[in-house]
């Protein structure tokens, strides 16, 4: 397995750089040796996670330790050009072939030759380049937009990255089945932040120092009840978010350690100190998840069965994913970690248990357990420094 001090941290500023994920998390673990096994491959990957967790930096991390890492790493965002600009860049173009197309223009994929051609939100691609995409993806053959014959064939390795959930999109018609199958030979899944435990302040202490350095002042010291924000906090924009605070903080030029009222009010808002069972934790508050809100207070007040409640308002869309997410992880809050007791909380007969776990991996809202289960000792110590005890 590529060893732990081989990985840069995630972030670097030059897209040259060897951008790798750092942390220590199991999760991170498993994902360094994904990495490692899809380079030693020239079959196609399919990196699949949440907007900000850092896909392209895994794919590079992937062409970087590969045999192609001495020629070019292309990428293309997909979701960011029209579909003709999309082809022409991806294809090229010969001279006179439109408007504007005042010379031959070779495209990213012949760039890409012997190297690795990126492609992000592939999921958003429309249903006619999909099927240029499709025999790209069989042929290799590169046939310029205005030309009347295959210019070339090029030995490109793809890999292609999604938040979206691909097999979803494909039962409602937006994405090519068989386009699917060709490119998850390797899967790849990048767990969203929320799910790396301690990960989070190991990589917010990095983005510190480093904007610190860049702005020239001291690194603040992060106080004990900042990091229980920190660490309660969903970060929906993931390890994106999580730099783009650490900059606001610092380019700030406050002084003293970091607070919670240095922190932004989206973190600040996040966790509030709630007594169950005569121990105080930090609980993850649903207010802004209204129906979310409602749905909890139907299984622990009301004592009614998640089967009665959750299960029918999420399949009537009535629930996200992120809402039911939520509601999942506020449960672990209190069983620490416990998916037994978790349906015991909702009012799940022993027998569904599978049935339950089934369908949180089904609709990817099982969450990994570990960052509930620290000692109990250490839990009360960190909310009582939270609540300057």
């Amino acid at each position: 397995m590529l060893p732990v001090s081989s990985f840069r941290p995630l972030g670097e500023e030059s897209p040259d750089a060897n951008v790798l994920l750092l942390g220590n998390h199991p999760s991170l673990l498993q994902l360094r040796s994904e990495i490692e096994s899809a380079a030693r491959s020239d079959a196609k990957v399919l990196i699949e996670g949440e907007t900000g967790v850092g896909k392209e930096v895994v794919a590079r991390l992937v062409h970087q330790a590969s045999a192609r890492r001495r020629h070019q790493f292309v990428a293309i965002n997909c979701a960011a050009l029209p579909d003709a600009l999309i082809e022409s860049e991806l294809f090229g173009h010969v001279r006179g072939s439109f408007t504007d197309a005042y010379r031959d223009k070779p495209g990213l994929a012949v760039l890409a030759d012997r190297g690795t051609l990126f492609l992000d939100e592939i999921g958003e691609m429309s249903p006619r380049l999909l099927a240029v995409l499709l025999r790209f993806t069989e042929t290799r053959e590169i046939q310029r937009i205005g030309a009347d014959r295959m210019n070339s064939v090029v030995d490109t390795r793809i890999i292609a990255a999604t938040h979206r959930n691909l097999p979803e999109r494909i039962a409602a018609g937006e994405f090519r089945q068989d386009l699917y199958y060709r490119l998850h030979v390797i899967h790849i899944t990048v767990p969203p932040l929320r799910e790396r435990g301690d990960d989070i302040l190991l990589l917010f202490q990095h983005f510190l120092t480093h904007h610190a350095r860049l702005e020239g002042v001291d690194v603040p010291a992060i106080d004990p009840s900042a990091e229980a924000l920190l660490l309660a906090y969903g970060w929906p924009g993931n390890v994106r978010e999580l730099k783009n605070v650490a900059e606001r903080i610092v380019v700030r030029g406050l002084q003293g350690p970091l607070t919670p009222d240095r922190l932004p009010p989206e973190i600040r808002g996040v966790a509030r100190l709630r007594s169950v069972a005569g121990n105080p934790v930090v609980q993850t508050p649903l207010s802004r998840h209204p129906a979310a809100e409602a749905a909890w207070d139907r299984m622990i007040d009301g004592r009614e069965s998640f089967w009665a409640v959750v299960h029918p308002l999420f399949i009537d869309r009535e629930l996200t994913k992120t809402d039911l997410r939520h509601i999942i992880r506020r449960g672990l809050e209190q069983t620490q970690g416990s998916y037994r007791k978790l349906t015991d909380l909702f009012n799940i007969t022993p027998g569904d248990y599978k049935r339950f776990l089934a369908f949180l991996y089904q609709h990817d809202c099982h969450l990994a357990f570990h960052p509930f289960r620290e000692p109990r000792g250490s839990q009360d110590s960190r909310v009582a420094r939270a609540s300057g005890a």
